[in-house]
């Protein structure tokens, strides 16, 4: 049996830190055979193409419903390509983004941080490719946003967030400023309630946004989720994921559910971007994008494939546990070092849960 992953290609350590995982995920390792449905979105090609290759991936990625993705730059400079986040979740229908900070073996969290913290967060719409316009001059020129949110996103993000906290024994925390906007993102915290109604097993500690960034600087440490707007969820997701030592210690999972809340679609990528400065030198940290393998594995049906999934996760993690760090977590592996430790540990695994099977 095989299954098709399209490989969604990116711009500098983004595109090598892609490669390593990819060497991770290969038949000899995971004892699973995968067809590797590559594009190139490089800005390069992405300017080539005028954007046409990221349509094209995008398309793929919604037929074969799995993909991997690695950073790419996004230009500054108005009217060029822009990036191609949008384009590609529009053309999964992904309502979703899930980011997990947790600890890494070896590595000091700020404070008290000990168990897990998930941002859900829109994967679209909000602040995102709203209109924006200036009208007037000097000091009386004034900027304008035109931002929106949909009942059904809102709906998913709660859904999911819900779902996410049973599975995992979490409390749902935090949530949107409401009392400021009660029509915008009052419509968000509605569906935060009546998901609350429909998961009354799970904890529920509704927050306006200010107090969530605060309380979360003086957690107990107990395992939360916190759903958000796009915007927020951006700018928490970061943050909880430096507070558990490093940004590229977690995956980023793009995620489309179906009416019935069940995923459909999912996209996995590493947190952070390109780091031009590491690229050629061996040095950057492949953490993220091997987790975001794992990630994509998990949610898929395929139980080999949720064994594979397990396996790179605990050899990943006592990877760092035993030392084997790069340079940003305090250690003085190269990238291959640490991909080369993961994938012996993977076989290993496997290996003997084989035996034990």
């Amino acid at each position: 049996m095989s299954r098709t992953i399209v490989i969604l290609e990116g711009d500098q350590t983004g595109q090598e830190l892609l490669e390593e995982a990819i060497r991770v995920i290969q038949p000899g390792v995971i004892r699973y055979e995968l067809e590797f449905l590559r594009f190139d979105l490089s800005l390069e090609n992405r300017r080539k193409t005028n954007n046409q290759v990221v349509y094209e991936a995008g398309k793929a990625l919604r037929e074969h419903r799995v993909g991997l993705k690695a950073a790419t730059i996004t230009p500054e400079t108005k009217n060029d390509v822009g990036s191609p986040n949008a384009i590609l979740r529009e053309a999964m229908n992904a309502e979703v983004i899930l980011r997990t900070g947790r600890r890494i073996p070896g590595v000091r969290p700020v404070g008290g941080i000990y168990s897990p913290i998930s941002v859900v967060r829109m994967a679209r719409d909000d602040a995102y490719g709203a209109k924006e316009w200036r009208e007037g001059d000097g000091l009386d020129e004034m900027a304008y946003r035109t931002e929106k949110i949909s009942r059904r996103v809102c709906r998913a993000v709660a859904e999911y967030a819900f779902q996410h906290a049973r599975r995992t024994g979490a409390k749902v925390f935090g949530g949107p400023k409401y009392t400021v906007s009660p029509v915008y993102e009052g419509m968000f915290k509605e569906e935060m309630d009546a998901a609350a109604a429909r998961y009354a097993d799970v904890r529920y500690e509704p927050q306006l946004i200010d107090a969530t960034l605060a309380l979360l600087l003086a957690t107990t440490g107990e395992p939360l989720v916190i759903p958000s707007l796009n915007r927020d969820g951006d700018l928490i997701s970061d943050m909880v994921l430096q507070m558990f030592g490093s940004i590229a210690g977690s995956e980023s999972m793009v995620i489309s559910v179906d009416d019935a809340g069940i995923v459909d679609c999912a996209m996995a990528e590493a947190p952070h971007g390109t780091a031009p400065t590491l690229q050629g030198l061996n040095r950057a940290n492949p953490m993220a994008m091997i987790l975001a393998a794992a990630g994509l594995f998990a949610l898929m049906k395929d139980e080999e494939l949720k064994r594979a999934s397990r396996a790179i996760y605990e050899a990943t993690l006592e990877t760092a546990y035993d030392g084997i760090r790069t340079a940003d977590i305090g250690g003085t592996a190269n990238t291959d070092t640490f991909t080369n430790e993961v994938i012996r540990r993977v076989r290993a695994k496997l290996e003997v849960w084989s035996a034990l099977a």
